[in-house]
C-alpha cells in the first residue's frame, strides 16, 4: 500500500526518476540526526539528457523553472533512496540551495528556483515550504542551467 506522499505523487500524475549515483568523489546524501542532506542534482530530462543552458544568453526563464523542477525531483527521488523507499518518513523540507547558470546581468534567480520549491510545496504540501538561496553563477557543471541542493528533516 503506498504510502501518503507516494499517494500524492501519483495524484499529481508524477513519477520520480531513478536516484543517480554521484558524478565524483562525493556521496549522494548524508544523514545525520534527524537531518539528510542531498547533494546538489543537476536537471536531465526523461530519456537522460541533461537540461543545458544559460539564462540571459537565450535560456528562457519558463525552460529554466522546468529544469529546476526536475533537479527538484531527482532531490526527492535521492529522499527516497535514503528514506527505504517511504517518502513518508520526510516530515520537512527544510532548505533549498539553488544555483543558476546565467549572465552577470541576469537577475530572476528566485523566480528560476521557484522551479523546485514549487514542487516540494505540491508534493509535502505546508511541509514542503522552506528556507532557500537563489544564487547566479557564471557557470555550473556540464554546462547544465541549474542546480539544486536540499536539506530535508526526517521524522
Amino acid at each position: 500500500m503506498p504510502g501518503t506522499i507516494d499517494a500524492r505523487l501519483a495524484e499529481l500524475e508524477i513519477t520520480l526518476p531513478e536516484a543517480r549515483a554521484p558524478a565524483a568523489n562525493y556521496v549522494p546524501f548524508v544523514r545525520t540526526g534527524n537531518l539528510l542532506y542531498v547533494s546538489g542534482q543537476i536537471p536531465a530530462n526523461e530519456d537522460g539528457s541533461l537540461i543545458l543552458g544559460k539564462l540571459g544568453d537565450g535560456m528562457s526563464i519558463e525552460d529554466a523553472q522546468g529544469a529546476a523542477r526536475r533537479c527538484g525531483l531527482f532531490l526527492i527521488a535521492q529522499a527516497k533512496a535514503a528514506c527505504d523507499g517511504d517518502l513518508d518518513k520526510v516530515s520537512r523540507v527544510v532548505k533549498l540551495n539553488g544555483f543558476v547558470n546565467c549572465t552577470g546581468d541576469f537577475a530572476d534567480h528566485p523566480k528560476v528556483v521557484n522551479g523546485a520549491s514549487d514542487l516540494m510545496v505540491e508534493v509535502f504540501g505546508e511541509q514542503g515550504r522552506h528556507a532557500r538561496a537563489a544564487v547566479g553563477s557564471s557557470s555550473l557543471p556540464l554546462s547544465v542551467a541549474v542546480e539544486v541542493e536540499a536539506v530535508f528533516e526526517l521524522a
